[in-house]
């Protein structure tokens, strides 16, 4: 179950992350409304990523907090920012996503 909190806190942690983005290209009311996002996003985040420490090593939980919010805020810059998606790019975005899936088999 705490498993299931931490990826829940990286998701938000990717929530904050693409409000930040969001919040740099609106002004007026649309910029208020993403910073608001942001702030609650942060907030959920912090909030799961405690619970989850509470049973899971912190050193893996923060590994796996931070990669997961890493490797979502970058697919969001690629898929919505239109960032670019280059071979060396792409191949250490995967050789992330590799090191948190053996971190998570490693720290049951």
């Amino acid at each position: 179950m705490n498993w299931i909190i931490l990826v829940l806190a990286g998701l938000f942690e990717v929530g904050f992350a693409f409000c930040l983005g969001k919040m740099k290209v609106t002004s007026g009311n649309a910029s208020t409304l993403w910073l608001i996002g942001f702030l609650v996003s942060l907030t959920l985040s912090m909030i799961l990523l405690y619970k989850a420490t509470q049973t899971l090593p912190i050193g893996t939980a923060y590994a796996v907090w931070t990669g997961i919010g890493a490797v979502g805020t970058v697919l969001l810059g690629i898929l919505v920012f239109k960032e670019p998606a280059h071979f060396w790019r792409l191949f250490f975005l995967s050789t992330l996503i590799i090191s948190l899936v053996g971190l998570k088999f490693v720290s049951e």
